[in-house]
């Protein structure tokens, strides 16, 4: 092995990479342009949501409201609600997204609340819709409030004070620094998003350096330049890795700036505390994440772009042409995305099994790593699987290109 042949092999087809559209725009401009508009577009949206569902106001479907006039007069009057007209099939309605929420009583509320019974008032919604969602919680909540009127009432009837009914009271306070709750947000979801484009940036150049070579004729003349075959392999694998892991700098880059100057301009927090806030701080919907994580997640995928970059290199040597490469490494990227995909999944957490399956160990110790969590004992096992992953995938890349009938298939 000779690294000043490897440096030559490798300046030639990185300058021949870089003249590339698609290289640049896989390697650059998707990374730098994806990432922020994850990251903002996530708070974003959802506070655009929230405050229309409040500035719209919930509509409400009140069933069986003759038998409940006071309720009905203190909904009509709380300006959250538009109560309206009792018709047609309140679950269909529902589910066309014609009414957000229905409220089911029974026909003698009001008369069976006179008598010391206990109705059932039931909340119809639509599960998934936002929206819905919503208008259940304030419904719920102005039931509370509507109850505990009425709870009130009773005790001055017997003489007893309010607290009689309130031994203690109760409160729920938030300890999750900022980076662990925007970690448990979207933090599964950056580790899969980096991980298709660590994939995504060595695809091509791999593709063109194998097949596009043999289909352009310059791979004969490259194979008898006076260098062994090693070098060239090399060359071209750190052309690809350098593919790859400049993808992943500027995704992590894009992400940190974007992490950076969102939780200055949004004053941090998360999607999920805006979405219970419900208030104009709705734009703190940015997440905020561990900055110590960032620098950890591009150790633990660098092993991973050095897989990727000898697997996508391996792969596309058996193809002739460009386009035969395509329907080769195309479908690879399920391989990358699967594992991921379960690293997403609630529940799904490091042990030492899970620490050994490659792409589902990296998303897991990531998401970790976003949150501030630092398992020292799975990260170090994981580095070290991931590194013999990789080495055997560059020797079995390595191994591939001195096999003439792969090299030069007719």
């Amino acid at each position: 092995m000779n690294w000043k042949h490897i440096f030559v092999v490798y300046k030639k087809e990185l300058k021949d990479q870089l003249r590339d559209r698609r290289t640049i725009i896989s390697t650059i401009v998707i990374p730098t342009v994806v990432m922020p508009l994850i990251m903002f577009g996530f708070g974003t949206v959802m506070s655009k949501i929230i405050r229309q569902a409040q500035d719209e106001g919930t509509s409400v479907m009140i069933v069986n409201a003759a038998g409940a006039p006071a309720l009905t007069s203190a909904m009509k009057a709380d300006k959250k609600f538009r109560v309206v007209p009792e018709s047609g099939d309140v679950k269909q309605r529902i589910a066309d997204k014609k009414l957000r929420v229905a409220l089911e009583l029974p026909n003698d509320f009001d008369a069976a609340i006179g008598r010391g019974e206990t109705p059932k008032a039931k909340i119809l919604f639509y599960d998934g819709e936002i929206k819905s969602g919503i208008g259940a919680r304030d419904v719920e909540s102005f039931l509370q409030k509507y109850r505990s009127g009425i709870l009130d009432q009773r005790l001055r009837e017997r003489g007893l004070p309010p607290e009689f009914t309130k031994p203690f009271d109760m409160a729920r306070q938030n300890v999750a620094p900022p980076e662990k709750v925007g970690g448990a947000t979207i933090g599964g979801f950056i580790p899969y998003l980096i991980i298709i484009l660590c994939f995504s940036g060595a695809m091509y150049p791999a593709m063109d350096l194998t097949a596009g070579e043999k289909e352009r004729g310059t791979m004969e003349t490259l194979m008898c330049s006076p260098t062994a075959r090693i070098n060239i392999v090399f060359g071209k694998f750190l052309t690809v890795l350098t593919a790859s892991v400049a993808t992943i700098v500027f995704s992590m880059t894009s992400m940190a700036v974007t992490a950076s100057v969102g939780g200055r301009l949004f004053l941090g927090g998360s999607g999920m505390a805006a979405a219970s806030s419900g208030k104009a701080q709705a734009a703190a919907a940015m997440p905020t994440f561990d900055p110590a994580g960032f620098v950890g997640i591009f150790a633990m995928v660098a092993p991973v772009a050095i897989l990727f970059a000898a697997l996508l290199l391996t792969v596309s040597l058996f193809a002739k042409s460009y386009k035969e490469a395509q329907s080769y490494a195309g479908p690879m990227i399920l391989l990358a995305i699967i594992p991921a995909v379960f690293g997403m999944l609630p529940g799904m957490e490091l042990s030492a099994k899970t620490a050994l399956i490659p792409i589902l160990n990296l998303s897991l110790v990531c998401k970790e790593m976003l949150s501030g969590t630092w398992n020292w004992n799975y990260i170090a096992l994981i580095f070290g699987s991931s590194c013999l992953y990789a080495i055997v995938a560059l020797v079995a890349c390595v191994k591939m290109f001195n096999r003439e009938d792969v090299m030069f298939r007719a």
